[in-house]
């Protein structure tokens, strides 16, 4: 299996701006620059992506630990926040934070925590991340 995105950017780092596209179609041209990514311009960035991602990855990893317990959630929301700090060898995602909230009727609150866990650990955005990653998970009835 394999997925496809490009991106094209034009000019300076400061001055210049890009776009990102993905062979699905979600992403068109859609615009980038280094105010919205180093500063607090509105618009995407390539960490905010991989954010995306990794909520996205971690929720049906979830999903599917829990369905292994033969329990199925109503629901599973999980929101990223990446830390992009700038280090000596340069800018680099440090740490991915998973708050994650669970609907899942049967499920017993060890068990909702152990699939998170399982779910953090083997999902392939997390493998993939060369950062610390954390969570938060809270059941909720």
């Amino acid at each position: 299996m394999q997925r496809k995105a490009s991106a094209i950017w034009k000019g300076g780092l400061k001055d210049g701006k890009g776009s990102v596209s993905s062979a699905s179609g979600v992403l068109t041209n859609t615009p980038y620059s280094f105010s919205t990514r180093f500063e607090n311009t509105p618009g995407t960035n390539p960490e905010e992506l991989i954010a995306a991602a990794h909520a996205g990855c971690f929720s049906m990893a979830l999903s599917a630990q829990l369905g292994g317990a033969n329990v199925t959630p109503s629901s599973i929301e999980t929101s990223a926040t990446l830390t992009m700090e700038k280090l000596e060898a340069g800018w680099t995602i440090t740490a991915v934070h998973l708050d994650v909230v669970g609907r899942v009727p049967g499920a017993d609150a060890a068990a909702f925590q152990k699939a998170a866990e399982n779910a953090k650990a083997g999902c392939p955005v997390s493998k993939v991340l060369n950062a610390k990653i954390t969570m938060n998970a809270k059941l909720e009835g």
